[in-house]
């Protein structure tokens, strides 16, 4: 037993390392944003089986609900990935700057602070009390993420 935790322990870690050499900060942002879903995910479920309100229908809607934002995740990373090639590669156009990426870093923020605050719900769901101010500072935070995605003055095409 104690050895198929310490094999799962370097598995962990290993990966973490792995996520970390190749993104650096980033690979911690994925990584806390991975770990914030899947504890929205659990509170989420605790919150409803206390209130009696659990169903597998739910839960599955959940599910469906995560993987979308894992495909709008890779959607934002595949797009800042478009733009450094472009931009590294365009003939016409001498940059002096790199294009590490933009887009797929305040997705992950505005996802994160997004999950944040639906953990917030479900433990004051659960009878914790939250305090007034952390659900403010977690509006006022997704309110900023939001404003600087606004800033790109991007149409909406759909």
């Amino acid at each position: 037993m104690e050895k198929t935790v310490n094999q799962i322990k370097a598995a962990v870690a290993a990966l973490l390392g792995l996520l970390t050499g190749l993104w650096g900060w980033f690979g911690w942002l994925v990584v806390g944003w991975i770990g914030f879903m899947a504890l929205d995910y659990l509170t989420g479920t605790m919150a409803a089986a206390k209130e009696g309100e659990w169903s597998s229908g739910k839960a599955r809607e959940g599910i469906w609900h995560k993987a979308g934002m894992i495909i709008v995740v890779v959607v934002a990373a595949g797009a800042d990935l478009l733009l450094e090639i472009v931009l590294a590669n365009l003939p016409v156009v001498d940059l002096p700057i790199q294009y590490p990426g933009l887009i797929c870093p305040v997705v992950l923020v505005w996802y994160i602070v997004t999950e944040l605050g639906s953990m917030a719900e479900n433990a004051a769901a659960m009878g914790a009390p939250v305090p007034g101010w952390l659900i403010k500072l977690l509006a006022l935070s997704k309110n900023a993420v939001d404003m600087a995605g606004d800033r790109l003055d991007v149409d909406d095409h759909e």
